[in-house]
């Protein structure tokens, strides 16, 4: 169903390609639309158990569209690095396929939150666990069970 990589010596390992999910900051959410164009975001996250949780809006664009088809993809990129008397620029990137489900239960979309805030704010936290616990209620938690991930390294030429 996925296809394989066509250079293969470009590959990352399953390590590497969660050792950047686990850094970077952002990615773009590929959400398929019937009948219409595909719907990609940047959206903030967080990689967990081999899973990837993004925190939105009770109700909008992609949770309609993810309501129909909740098959997605998601590409997450590094900043990219140089080799010395290189000028151009070597890129890590990762796809992961999967689908989304909406997390309901109270207590998991708490402990998702607040491991998205560590990530995001981890100096303010304590500051403000008490308005993360007050707000749970009031956003929602999507969780992307990945079926199939890629990563690869380009050189930019």
């Amino acid at each position: 169903m996925f296809r394989k990589m066509r250079r293969v010596n470009q590959e990352l390992t399953k390590e590497k390609c969660i050792n950047i999910l686990k850094s970077q900051p952002r990615g773009v959410l590929a959400i398929a639309e019937e009948d219409s164009y595909p719907y990609a975001l940047p959206m903030n996250y967080i990689y967990l158990n081999e899973k990837l949780y993004f925190h939105t809006a009770k109700s909008g664009h992609k949770l309609d569209a993810l309501e129909k088809d909740n098959r997605v993809s998601f590409c997450v990129m590094d900043e990219g690095f140089h080799k010395e008397d290189d000028w151009a620029l070597f890129i890590n990137s990762i796809i992961v396929f999967g689908k989304i489900n909406n997390i309901k239960e109270h207590d998991k979309k708490l402990e998702i939150l607040k491991e998205i805030h560590i990530k995001y704010y981890p100096d303010s936290f304590k500051l403000t666990e008490e308005k993360i616990e007050q707000k749970v209620d009031a956003i929602n938690i999507l969780e992307l069970s990945i079926d199939y991930m890629s990563g690869k390294i380009v050189h930019e030429k």
